[in-house]
């Protein structure tokens, strides 16, 4: 691939690029339920986490932005909504109080599992140095959000945070990359976005003019149903390092 000149900004999304935080639910949902298996009987913990996942993604598909500020209360709903779903596949009922329980344990075993993904500081701090303006730009709550930038060491990389709950609106809004690009003193064409989610990282940037990277970490590639072409997609930021150096 031939070496692309690097921007005057970088707009880099937190969950899924920055930390292993929220992908691969598949994985999550079992974990928790095979650790309430004795409370599922006789449903097996596989069927209960198909079920979970189901209900999760039909909830965030349709979810309006204000839950992903109320993310532990949209949790609590989407694994009620799971539990209606096996009753209505004619499965025995399982109590509110249950789901409540298994919601709030998948979200403490989320956030328990987090990570930062191997280089990613790293190559960070490389961009810094290199004199590129660099702005944190994540959706979420404010608490929640403001403390994984603490734990995990991000506020002093960054010359400006932009959480959605602080601020009050969050991607896909234009205004959300708007407001970032001139909090950096930036325009469109001087800027990549860089994230995992093809909506928020790359058609809405696109369509002011900023060049979208995708992050596909897992390598499963785009959606074969998928209209949306990113500028770039890459594994990792590290993968930015050799236009860096070149």
């Amino acid at each position: 691939m031939a070496l692309i000149k690097l921007p005057r900004a970088m707009l880099i999304d937190m969950d899924d690029t920055i930390l292993s935080a929220y992908g691969r639910p598949e994985i999550a949902w079992n974990t928790i339920a095979a650790e309430f298996a004795d409370e599922l009987a006789p449903l097996p913990p596989a069927e209960v986490a198909t079920a979970l996942l189901a209900s999760a993604r039909q909830f965030w598909a349709a979810a309006e932005p204000i839950w992903r500020i109320k993310l532990g209360e949209a949790r609590r709903l989407t694994v009620r909504g799971g539990f209606a779903m096996l009753a209505a596949a004619g499965h025995r009922a399982l109590p509110d109080e249950l789901a409540d329980r298994i919601a709030d344990r998948f979200t403490a075993y989320r956030e328990e599992a987090m990570f930062v993904f191997p280089g990613a500081h790293e190559a960070i701090d490389a961009f810094k140095a290199l004199g590129i303006k660099l702005a944190l730009v994540t959706n979420g709550n404010a608490d929640m959000q403001r403390a994984k930038v603490e734990r995990f060491a991000l506020g002093h990389r960054f010359d400006h945070i932009q959480i959605e709950g602080e601020h009050g609106f969050g991607k896909p809004e234009e205004r959300a990359y708007l407001h970032a690009m001139e909090a950096l003193g930036v325009t469109a064409p001087d800027t990549w976005m860089i994230g995992d989610n093809l909506e928020w990282e790359v058609v809405a940037p696109q369509r002011l003019g900023i060049y979208a990277i995708w992050m596909d970490v897992h390598g499963v590639g785009l959606p074969p149903e998928s209209t949306v072409r990113p500028d770039r997609i890459i594994r990792s930021l590290t993968d930015l390092l050799p236009a860096a150096q070149g």
